[in-house]
């Protein structure tokens, strides 16, 4: 990883990815060495990763897969890094080429990352060549949350989101924007969903395609997609919560778990994207294997474990409820989402709901899972915001 020299606080510095070939050659033999543990007992994926699926993708990461080929592509856009209230934020910034473009910032999620952005780069920023209009033009702000990737890693604690979300603004200063759009997913939700709450100046509105509108207390009668919602947050917060609770309450001993076996990354990870997508009972067939070890290979290289999954612990004591908005918000529900939230509260939690989408399909991550519908819900979702 290199950048240019240091700078002053408010200079924002180019930054090229450059992992060492070392780094790329340790991956390989650690990989090589792995212990593996005994298979699982059961025939399915409920008590975690299942063997042969693991050793199928560390496998392939390890004979077949090529950093090369990421590095390249994330090099092909223009990436920088800035100081903002003591860390290093590292951020891609892509103009469009149409001067009455809107900015737009992108927020990822864990264990997501710029990766899950890249494909929407084109689309948001030059849509006639992918076949849309002109008018539907984004500068686009993907910055990587601080602990993740290559924004560095908080050293002391109080990261909250809303410290996060207070970074952002002054990122979106620092660019010269005036007026500017959000969007989110996942924890770039949680973000996305305080900038809202703080109404910066210039912050025209938010899309989010993970939606934080649980009411404060559960009504005891509830309709059938409102009780959908209640089990499927069961099921979030119950089987497929291992690593949220794990990060929110021990995630310096994730880190130590994972910093030294990539395998163990692998693994913790992949089951993230097995739960959480929409897969017909495997995750490579919502997301391409090679997509998976962008992600996997980011969290690696950057050594995240523990500084990513402390988003977790510094928000412990936050809500599902998420705030109630009045800014203008557009929402995209996907179907396979975990948990998925009924229009009722999802209009009862944002006032001024611009924009109600539902996809056809897509799960969690919808970026990676379904960058064509995710591209056109935000130009749909965001359009009448121009004006």
């Amino acid at each position: 990883m290199t950048s240019s020299a240091p700078a002053p606080t408010t200079s924002i510095r180019p930054f090229t990815v450059a992992i060492s070939d070392s780094e790329i050659e340790d991956l390989k033999l650690r990989l090589a060495r792995t212990r593996w543990p005994n298979a699982e007992t059961v025939p399915d994926w409920t008590q975690g990763v299942r063997l042969e699926n693991a050793k199928s993708l560390i496998d392939y990461w390890g004979r077949e897969y090529d950093w090369r080929r990421f590095e390249r592509e994330l090099n092909r856009f223009p990436q920088f890094v800035t100081a903002i209230d003591g860390l290093d934020i590292h951020f891609i910034h892509v103009k469009s080429k149409n001067p009455k473009s809107m900015p737009l910032i992108l927020t990822h999620g864990w264990p997501g990352s710029i990766v899950e952005f890249l494909q929407l780069i084109g689309p948001l920023t030059d849509p006639v060549a992918f076949g849309g209009a002109a008018e539907d033009s984004f500068d686009v702000v993907i910055p990587s949350l601080p602990g993740f990737g290559f924004s560095q890693k908080p050293t002391e604690t109080g990261w909250t989101v809303s410290r996060i979300a207070t970074a952002w603004v002054d990122l979106m200063r620092r660019l010269g924007y005036e007026n500017w759009a959000a969007q989110g997913g996942d924890w770039g939700a949680v973000v996305t969903s305080a900038l809202g709450a703080m109404r910066p100046v210039g912050l025209l509105g938010i899309h989010l395609n993970t939606q934080y509108a649980f009411p404060a207390q559960i009504p005891e009668t509830l309709s059938p997609e409102e009780r959908y919602a209640v089990d499927t947050l069961a099921l979030y917060t119950g089987n497929l919560g291992g690593s949220n609770h794990l990060q929110a309450t021990k995630p310096e001993t994730v880190g130590f778990a994972l910093a030294d076996s990539p395998a163990g990354q692998a693994a913790w990870i992949y089951e993230k994207f097995q739960s959480k997508t929409d897969n017909n009972g495997l995750a490579e067939y919502a997301l391409n294997t090679d997509d998976m070890l962008d992600a996997i290979s980011l969290h690696w290289f950057t050594n995240s474990a523990a500084s990513s999954g402390r988003i977790y612990w510094e928000n412990s004591s936050g809500s599902l409820a998420g705030p109630k908005l009045t800014l203008p918000v557009a929402v995209t529900v996907f179907p396979r989402d975990i948990p998925r939230l009924p229009r009722s509260w999802i209009e009862d939690t944002y006032s001024n709901l611009i924009h109600y989408g539902e996809a056809g399909k897509g799960g969690h991550f919808a970026a990676l899972e379904q960058p064509e519908i995710l591209i056109s819900e935000i130009r749909t979702g965001l359009r009448s915001l121009r004006s």
